[in-house]
């Protein structure tokens, strides 16, 4: 039996195991995941980083498709955007997440 398409909020959910080590959490509350597209032939996240020069970035990238690919049905491909425009800034994090830096 093949599993049936995932929703996007059972996509952020899994995205929520995704921690961006140098600040210790996810990159959903972070507000890097800009974009979620699903179509039975493909999942497709686009996200940020903090900033362009993120020495994680290929780390985050990859455990985002990592998750995708555990969501995926069979014959449904993944794909992650690493985007800039527009700017990561602190105001696209969660109240979560600015309560945990103090800032609400």
């Amino acid at each position: 039996m093949t599993r049936p398409l995932p929703d996007e909020d059972m996509i952020r959910d899994a995205l929520r195991a995704v921690i961006d080590p140098e600040v210790h959490l996810n990159i959903v509350d972070l507000g890097l995941v800009y974009g979620i597209e699903i179509s039975p032939a493909e999942l497709r996240v686009t996200m940020t980083m903090t900033t362009p020069a993120c020495p994680v970035s290929g780390l985050l990238t990859d455990q985002v498709e990592e998750h995708l690919r555990a969501l995926a049905p069979e014959g449904t491909g993944v794909a992650v955007d690493l985007v800039w425009d527009p700017p990561w800034s602190p105001e696209k994090m969660s109240e979560m997440a600015k309560l945990t830096f103090g800032w609400s």
